[in-house]
């Protein structure tokens, strides 16, 4: 689930969550004891819907009442973990940064005279920003066999706006993830 924390000049626009996923490839390679790099590489669709505005917002447009934001990316997160056990079945908690590139991105929203507008994001200094930092932590655990399943949490630090005196717009995303494990050999 994804959303963000929207403000325009200080003052908090109401959002919802909107459904989102992801896919990709990571990997974890020892630093010492139970302390492991863990970076993993994926594909996001996130988003967020503010349901209606109470002050003018540059993006989208200074008519605009509401925006359902969905973007796509990929991100690298470059995570440290720490295993909780030493045993082959283990608890596990990651943490660390996130960066985020925008692939696209496409916003829907009521503008003044009742009339909606469906158009492709627009990513530039001006605009939506093409890149974003996130800080992550996720709360895991590993079979012997390779399965994990873990829960997460993605907590926006650089807003996806880039518009000077626009708003500001922090992304959330929280969720839970599957993954296998290849067996070394």
């Amino acid at each position: 689930m994804t959303t963000a924390k929207y403000t325009i000049r200080n003052v908090e626009q109401e959002t919802e969550w909107k459904q989102g996923f992801q896919a990709g490839i990571g990997l974890t390679s020892q630093v010492e004891g139970r302390l492991y790099f863990a970076p993993s590489l994926f594909f996001s669709q996130k988003g967020y819907k503010v349901t209606s505005y109470n002050l003018p917002a540059v993006p989208p447009d200074e008519d605009a009442r509401n925006n359902d934001v969905t973007l796509r990316s990929i991100a690298l997160t470059p995570l440290f973990q720490f295993n909780l056990s030493r045993k082959e079945s283990h608890a596990f908690v990651r943490f660390g940064p996130g960066f985020d590139v925008a692939l696209s991105g496409r916003e829907v929203f009521d503008s003044a005279g009742v009339k909606t507008i469906d158009r492709a994001m627009i990513f530039k200094s001006t605009a939506y920003s093409p890149a974003t930092a996130s800080f992550h932590v996720q709360l895991g655990y590993e079979l012997k066999n390779g399965l994990s399943i873990l829960a997460r949490y993605e907590h926006g630090l650089s807003s996806l706006n880039n518009k000077d005196l626009g708003p500001m717009i922090l992304q959330r995303a929280a969720g839970l993830s599957i993954g296998w494990r290849f067996k070394k050999e």
